[in-house]
């Protein structure tokens, strides 16, 4: 197994499995950062519309495929099909949402479900037809790249690429767009035109990604990535890129995992292994993951026994805590018999002074931001200039000592 894993990985696994990894790959880069700008604008829920409305245009073009005599499962009539069923689901949400007092989300859960309905009336039709070669057409549903042809392959491949293309050229004004439509109005980007191209990148990504993730699985790939990406940057360009990258990556090893194994469809496995990569990312992502969280937290806490273990030693108050304790222990503020060491009495002193500064700050800002900048922790000296601290110093009537730094 991890023979043909790797195999599959170095395009060894035979000339379609290489399309169908390269496909996946390009179709993961332009779902990932197209999506990007449909989280952003916070219109997810949109995907899973365009995505289930795909589904009566595969039925209906595959019937009219087959009454004018031509191949029922001809890729590109399929999803030609699918991409004007799926137009005409986005244009009736829009349409309710401006002419109705239904909320966005209501007209896509109507449409969504209405459409679905009907795509699985007519390939329970499709079913009972007796030409067309209609089996193996339910794969559309979540995928299937077991039968897939070259001519299929190399469809997804520069359908991916093209919506990739487009995403580039793009990106500037759905950026100003997902953020701020006001402002984007107020640059001259005519933001529901914007809004049209965004959405018709996501059908054609949707479109593109039925026959390898299949309708239901898409929205997964419009998705996850942005999601994970987020927890990695705060910057959008960043988030894109990355985003684009995590689906790109998770479509290649999907695929090659698929690849080496008969029995393991490719559409949910991809999924899967953007799956894993979230979860990755949630624990490890420096800023946002859930490790760094419990990292900074255990360090607040630490600074929060710090300054209470000083400021017990300053009052000459017993410090019963036994984490407080061992913080001391750690820095060298006191030695095993709880008796205060040099530095520990004069940390404690600074931080008792630091008390009365900032009282009295306080009191002379009460209208002023800075006052309300003290949590206990803050160090004077980064919220006061030193013209400030002196003239608190001079109202206490406490001297300022040499080398005074933060807690």
């Amino acid at each position: 197994m991890p023979d043909a894993i790797l195999s599959a990985l170095l395009f060894q696994a035979g000339y379609n499995a290489a399309l169908v990894a390269i496909g996946s790959a390009l179709l993961g880069i332009a779902a990932g950062a197209g999506g990007t700008f449909l989280f952003l604008r916070k219109r997810a829920l949109i995907s899973d519309a365009v995505a289930h409305a795909t589904l009566p245009g595969i039925g209906l073009a595959f019937i009219a495929m087959v009454a004018l005599g031509g191949d029922g499962r001809n890729l590109v009539g399929l999803l030609a099909g699918s991409a004007v069923s799926a137009a005409v689901g986005l244009l009736l949400v829009d349409w309710i949402v401006r002419h109705t007092r239904l909320a966005e989300d209501v007209a896509i859960g109507a449409i969504l479900s209405v459409f679905f309905g009907l795509g699985i009336v007519l390939l329970t039709v499709i079913q009972t037809m007796s030409s067309g070669r209609q089996a193996g057409l339910e794969g559309f549903l979540l995928g299937s790249t077991a039968g897939m042809l070259r001519q299929d392959a190399l469809v997804i491949a520069v359908g991916g690429a093209l919506a990739l293309a487009v995403l580039v050229l793009l990106r500037r004004p759905m950026t100003l767009v997902a953020f701020d439509p006001g402002y984007a109005a107020a640059r001259g980007v005519r933001v529901q035109a914007v809004d049209l191209a965004m959405m018709g990148l996501v059908l054609a990504v949707t479109v593109i990604g039925l026959k390898v993730v299949g309708l239901i699985l898409i929205v997964a790939m419009l998705i996850i990535p942005p999601v994970t990406a987020r927890l990695w940057s705060e910057r959008t360009d960043t988030v894109v890129a990355v985003a684009g990258v995590l689906g790109g990556l998770a479509g290649y090893l999907g695929a090659a995992i698929s690849a080496s194994a008969p029995n393991l469809p490719t559409g949910p496995i991809i999924v899967l292994v953007s799956f894993s990569l979230f979860c990755f990312s949630l624990l490890m992502a420096p800023s946002r993951g859930v490790l760094a969280a419990a990292v900074r937290h255990r360090r607040f806490q630490r600074r929060v026994h710090r300054r209470q273990g000083l400021l017990a030693l300053a009052r000459n108050e017993p410090i019963l805590d036994p984490l407080t304790l061992k913080v001391l222990r750690r820095d060298g503020l006191i030695r095993p018999d709880k008796v205060a060491t040099d530095a520990g009495r004069a940390r404690a002193a600074k931080a008792l002074r630091d008390e009365r500064r900032w009282e009295v700050a306080r009191r002379m800002h009460q209208d002023e931001g800075a006052s309300g900048r003290y949590d206990g922790l803050t160090s004077i000296e980064t919220v006061l200039t030193p013209d400030e601290i002196a003239a608190i110093d001079a109202e206490i009537g406490a001297p300022r000592l040499a080398g005074q730094g933060a807690n």
